[in-house]
């Protein structure tokens, strides 16, 4: 078991949120691999804590489709297939082209400026290989777009969808050229709502998401 033996702590978290952290980012920066049981004894000894909190956490991976229950078996960490990758990304999609549809018809001068800060701190960091990062920070482009969408049941459908999402955001981004490729496909978003030509925005999104359908489908195939 890869994983780190030390967990961070944060005063402003509870104990099981900071466990379901910890393990979340092993399973997502790939520290626990999928297939990989997750052993309550082994992790409480290995994080130096109880087993409730790895319990509790357990859970909440499973509910964000990370970790799968095996009956007689236990919990392991979740297999990235096809399938499960084109469910989850057919959902994002038809979700992103009616926030950046909405999003064009309610800009502001203000939400415009959010989204290019957004876009140009993704940019900033873009040629690290802090995949993590990456990732958080094209989440943040995504997110402003939303906020200017202004329709909070499409806002909380997205945030619920946002935890299946991410792995396979992190996985697209393993990929070193991937993440020149995202920054492009950002100012191109950012080109057709300044234009008001929403339809060149769906269509540079829908692009910007099927690109990582493609090229995550293809890792996968190689993989298997």
């Amino acid at each position: 078991m890869a994983i780190s033996s030390e967990i961070k702590m944060d005063a402003y978290l509870p104990l099981r949120d900071v466990v379901f952290q910890t393990l979340r980012q092993a399973i997502l920066k790939g520290d626990l691999k999928p297939g990989e049981r997750l052993m309550e004894i082994q992790l409480s000894h290995k994080l130096g804590v109880s087993r409730t909190p790895i319990r509790e956490a357990i859970r909440k991976l499973e509910l964000e489709g990370l970790v799968l229950m095996i009956p007689r078996k236990g919990a392991e960490v979740a297999k990235i297939t096809e399938k499960t990758l084109r469910d989850v990304l057919e959902i994002r999609l038809a979700l992103e082209q009616l926030a950046v549809r909405l999003a064009c018809g309610r800009m502001t001068q203000e939400g415009l400026e959010v989204i290019k800060k957004a876009a140009k701190q993704c940019a900033e960091v873009s040629d690290t290989n802090d995949v993590m990062e990456v990732a958080r920070l094209d989440v943040a482009f995504h997110d402003a777009i939303h906020e200017v969408a202004s329709n909070q049941r499409l806002i909380q459908m997205l945030d619920n969808l946002q935890e299946q999402v991410y792995r396979y955001r992190v996985e697209y981004l393993k990929l070193d050229t991937t993440h020149s490729q995202i920054v492009k496909e950002h100012q191109e978003i950012i080109k057709a709502i300044e234009k008001g030509d929403c339809e060149w925005a769906v269509e540079v999104t829908s692009l910007h998401i099927q690109n990582q359908v493609q090229i995550v489908s293809d890792m996968l195939r190689e993989e298997g």
